[in-house]
């Protein structure tokens, strides 16, 4: 038997929640529901019918990429006008929207096309809805960690003194796309030396030298779905002091993994890598969350943080990734993408995560 379509679980949702309708304005939330990947568009899901308005720029693109259950409405002008004047929220009374997506300058849009709608923000439902994954989602996500595990190999070689940060981001972008990505999932993050001690440092002219810890975090976009990987590496001889920070994070990384199961709840992940970090004395050097949630957003739910309220469940695709960053110094993080699966989890990404020595 199918399992139940997303439309259909949205709509059961919604019901449990007093709600006739949900206006969804995301780009993430179009293409969940729908399948449309375009940037300018606002849906409509009511009990009988699931409507995405959007402008002529997008209508050979929508009809090609329209799912069974959804319609497209060509409109122009203000799509919470164009949504008001075809009235396609009649015959209801309480209607979500995405509080977290949804401008201010939108919902008051649609309070004025819509004056007799009780809105209220739906927070985060429709994340939840997305955050467990199907076969085909994990398989996206898993098509692309093989492209960023292979980039990884591919770009080891040219990680060498000299270099810039923005020779290295470049070439990740590159590969990327040769191997068959849409696109970087985001903006690759290349840092060394001193500069690895930047949680989210941005690559910079930069040029790596002797002795340098180099954090590599990129990843890239299959089918919508997003991979994020982090390895760090060492360029010559580093001192004793960073290959033990680059040991207590693996470690951390590993007793975190094996917590990570159907039931566990996402703060508890992170305590188990914290517990490692803080033993050794640099527990106030780790000061970001372990983990976030993989899909069509970088970052979504579960968010694997100390005060996390979310409990992982099966078919989950988390990120574990702790770091250790001393300012003036260098800093490591080691990131794997990893599914949930029943009683234990499945990693994604495979490459290696001793220190390599170039």
């Amino acid at each position: 038997m199918r399992p139940p379509s997303r439309l259909v679980r949205l709509r059961a949702a919604l019901t449990g929640r007093g709600l006739d309708a949900l206006v969804v304005g995301s780009s993430a939330g179009m293409r969940y529901l729908t399948g449309f990947t375009g940037s300018h568009g606002l849906l409509i899901v009511r009990g009988d019918a699931a409507e995405l308005l959007t402008d002529a720029r997008y209508a050979v693109q929508a009809g090609q990429e329209m799912q069974e259950g959804a319609r497209c409405v060509i409109v122009a002008g203000s799509l919470p006008e164009a949504a008001g004047n075809l009235r396609l929220l009649r015959g209801c009374a309480r209607s979500g929207f995405e509080d977290e997506e949804i401008s201010l300058r939108d919902h008051r849009a649609l309070k004025k096309a819509f004056p007799r709608i009780r809105f209220r923000g739906i927070g985060g439902l429709l994340q939840g809805l997305s955050a467990v994954k199907d076969s085909g989602e994990i398989g996206a996500i898993a098509e692309a960690a093989g492209i960023s595990d292979r980039v990884f190999a591919d770009i080891l070689p040219l990680v060498r003194p000299g270099v810039t940060e923005l020779d290295l981001a470049a070439e990740i972008a590159y590969r990327h796309r040769k191997y068959g990505a849409e696109g970087d999932a985001f903006e690759p993050i290349v840092a060394a030396g001193e500069r690895s001690a930047m949680p989210h440092a941005k690559a910079s002219r930069a040029r790596i030298r002797m002795g340098d810890l180099v954090v590599l975090d990129f990843g890239c976009t299959v089918r919508g779905y997003h991979s994020d990987l982090t390895r760090t590496v060492a360029v010559g001889r580093v001192p004793a002091r960073l290959k033990r920070i680059h040991r207590i994070v693996r470690d951390a990384q590993e007793e975190a993994l094996g917590v990570v199961r159907e039931g566990a709840a996402a703060a508890d992940v992170d305590a188990a890598a914290r517990r490692v970090i803080r033993r050794e004395g640099f527990g106030r050097y780790f000061p970001h969350s372990l983990g976030h949630g993989l899909g069509l957003q970088v970052h979504e739910r579960p968010r694997l943080a100390p005060l996390s309220p979310d409990v992982l469940t099966d078919g989950n695709v988390i990120t574990v990734e702790p770091g250790i960053y001393l300012p003036g110094t260098g800093g490591v993080r080691i990131e794997d993408d990893v599914v949930v699966r029943g009683g234990t989890c499945e990693v994604l990404t495979i490459s290696p995560k001793e220190l390599i020595l170039l």
